[in-house]
């Protein structure tokens, strides 16, 4: 990976955009999160919707990885920092 030679330096605008993607990917991750969760109550006690749910609860950690991935990439490009 390739790090900056150099000290990195943000804008106020850098950083506050920084914090609302940071906020976004968070509140995007819960809500993912929560999904999985409710949809595990549900089943504890109605075990016999899971092949109907089984498809909502495999998508979930696909788009977690992808909101973190795509979090990640705007740090990188905003740092400068390369692969």
């Amino acid at each position: 990976m390739g790090l900056p030679s150099q000290p990195v330096t943000l804008s106020i605008e850098q950083i506050e955009k920084l914090d609302r993607q940071l906020a976004m990917m968070r509140h995007d991750v819960n809500n993912n999160l929560a999904l999985v969760i409710a949809a595990l109550e549900v089943l504890r006690y109605k075990p016999q919707l899971a092949e109907n749910m089984i498809a909502t609860l495999s998508e979930q950690p696909k788009k977690i990885m992808a909101r973190v991935g795509e979090f990640s990439g705007q740090l990188e490009t905003l740092l400068g920092i390369t692969k």
